[in-house]
């Protein structure tokens, strides 16, 4: 089956005028805007509801904030800098349970991805000139916030979005 799909790809990018390498694997540079305290050192998989974390945002970005008191929620993406290139998995039990079947990385919501990029929506309580209070961020003091940006339920919710069975067992369990 792997060498029918690498013909196929051959076939593709020779059809279209593209290179199987046409995705980049120099990295790419981001300038932090903000970093996360709140007092969590050591990562968790879970426990994050009740954690509730200060953003602050570098001063030259406090006037980017104007208007974000008027949304309820955040979407927080961050870096997952603490863990190590070494650490980074293809595959992963969600959540170390034995129970579940392993799964592709980015099947699941595990920090140790190839591309250390973490997303969370989060309640935000207020804000403070340049400091956000988020409520469930899953991120641990220190960490770099490369963007926020408002949560919108008519764009960003999904009613209809299947899941499989293991997550929603996950679910249940929270």
């Amino acid at each position: 089956m792997k060498a029918l799909w690498l013909k196929f790809l051959d076939w593709f990018s020779h059809r279209f005028g593209i290179g199987r390498s046409v995705i980049p694997r120099e990295p790419v540079m981001l300038r932090p805007i903000g970093v996360v305290r709140n007092g969590v050192k050591q990562p968790r998989t879970d426990g994050w509801a009740d954690v509730r974390s200060d953003i602050l945002i570098r001063e030259d970005l406090a006037d980017a904030l104007d208007g974000i008191e008027g949304y309820s929620h955040v979407i927080v993406i961050f870096a997952f800098d603490k863990v190590p290139e070494s650490e980074q998995q293809v595959r992963v039990r969600p959540r170390g349970d034995a129970r579940i079947p392993e799964q592709g990385v980015l099947a699941t919501r595990s920090q140790v991805r190839p591309s250390p990029v973490g997303v969370s929506v989060v309640k935000l309580l207020r804000r403070r000139h340049n400091v956000l209070r988020v409520e469930a961020l899953d991120a641990i003091d220190g960490t770099p916030v490369l963007d926020i940006k408002p949560y919108f339920p008519n764009y960003d919710a999904v009613p209809d979005a299947g899941i499989p069975e293991w997550a929603r067992e996950l679910g249940r369990q929270a």
